[in-house]
């Protein structure tokens, strides 16, 4: 398969996957599908659950996705971009790809790991009050939020101790024993909005799932772009045009073969 159309086929599925992570982060905004919540939340009053403000599948799984996938589509078709300057520049595009993927997977995975904002109560807190029941708090968000706060100098420890509360979310996720998300009996906490721990679950997975597919997709087309800098596209662009030789050739014999009768009545 030549590189720009492996380039096509990675470009069409980051498309969808955007599309996806854009649609799962505006539906969380409503839990129960009621607009009151997110009303009342922008007065002042949390009624949201804190990871969907971070708008990590509009800003990191969207955008920071949906724009690279427009360039690398570019590098498949035979236009301005399908060539080796077109397939170098799309190396950093699917760069920005990850670092836009690792933050929507960073996020989801948080939202997973602390759960919604509800109203709830249980046998040990009988009182109902909103808050986050069943939250976890290794926040690599937090983490990399307070990093940009104190300057460039703690950013890059921050950011090693994001990416190990992010490995540890996930290995929480997948064989965590007694959370809420293996009991389902613990969903029942919450009263309103109802049903947000499923709402929440579905999405929030949706996401985790799609920032996974967008990162390797992106980090393949990594290693695709540098193949098509160094070995071309397989397009027009990249095949060479005929020698000039043979072409100033082929002119040299039609402009003989004008000159050549008015040659013969000469003599």
């Amino acid at each position: 398969m030549c590189t720009g159309a492996c380039s096509k086929f990675i470009a069409v599925p980051l498309y969808v996957l955007a599309l996806v992570s854009i649609i799962c982060n505006i539906m969380l905004f409503f839990p129960d599908f009621e607009t009151s919540y997110a009303a009342t939340d922008r007065k002042g009053t949390d009624r949201i659950t804190e990871e969907v403000k971070y708008m990590g599948g509009v800003i990191g799984g969207g955008i920071m996705v949906l724009i690279p996938a427009i360039h690398i589509h570019l590098t498949s078709a035979n236009k301005c971009c399908a060539n080796r300057c077109g397939m170098f520049l799309s190396i950093g595009f699917a760069a920005a790809g990850v670092v836009g993927a690792l933050y929507s997977l960073s996020v989801a995975s948080v939202g997973l790991v602390n759960g919604p904002l509800c109203y709830w109560s249980n046998a040990q807190n009988p009182i109902p009050r909103w808050g986050t029941p069943f939250s976890n708090r290794c926040n690599s968000i937090f983490l990399f939020i307070s990093a940009l706060r104190t300057g460039i100098s703690n950013t890059f420890n921050c950011i090693a101790v994001m990416f190990l509360c992010l490995t540890t979310q996930l290995l929480f996720i997948l064989f965590s024993n007694g959370s809420y998300l293996d009991n389902r009996d613990m969903w029942e906490w919450c009263w309103l909005p109802e049903n947000v721990v499923e709402f929440n679950v579905a999405l929030f997975s949706t996401l985790l799932v799609a920032a996974i597919v967008e990162l390797v997709l992106c980090l393949i087309q990594m290693v695709n772009g540098l193949c098509g800098c160094i070995c071309g596209t397989c397009s027009s662009k990249d095949v060479r045009p005929e020698q000039p030789s043979n072409i100033h050739t082929a002119h040299c014999i039609e402009i003989a073969k004008l000159f050549l009768p008015l040659l013969k009545r000469h003599h």
